[in-house]
């Protein structure tokens, strides 16, 4: 198994199949200090629009990592892993609390997830203009 680059907004079929199989992922942010925060998430993966999505409380540490860095946004990579494939995208995050992003995001989670996420009045959505994407397998 090679490790390859990919086109993230056009990626091989076998890429975006892996993408689009129930995995857990993790993001990867970085705290004022430079070090990086990795936590696991739920991600959904949306190469027309150029975008990778994760739901969560705007209260959480990510957001307030990926607000940190300002208007331009946080450069950030998601990543999963399935025995020895694995990809991973990176971009820039950027925080939205538009109610129609988050519900566009919450169902894109669902279909991908195969359950709806629980009401959270909280919620936003880290969305991650994609500008790498690698992988193996």
């Amino acid at each position: 198994m090679a490790t390859y680059s990919v086109d993230p907004g056009a990626p091989d079929p076998s890429y975006l199949r892996f993408w689009r199989e129930r995995h857990l992922c993790t993001l990867t942010t970085l705290r004022p200090d430079g070090s990086p925060h990795v936590v696991p998430v739920g991600v959904t993966y949306d190469p027309e629009a150029g975008l990778a999505r994760v739901i969560t409380n705007k209260a959480s540490a990510k957001v307030g990592h990926v607000a940190a860095a300002g208007p331009d946004g946080a450069q950030v990579a998601v990543c999963q892993v399935d025995g020895r494939r694995w990809a991973t995208l990176e971009g820039r995050a950027r925080i939205s609390a538009d109610p129609e992003r988050i519900a566009d995001a919450e169902r894109r989670y669902a279909e991908r997830y195969g359950r709806v996420p629980s009401p959270n009045p909280s919620r936003v959505v880290i969305e991650i203009t994609l500008t790498r994407a690698s992988g193996r397998g």
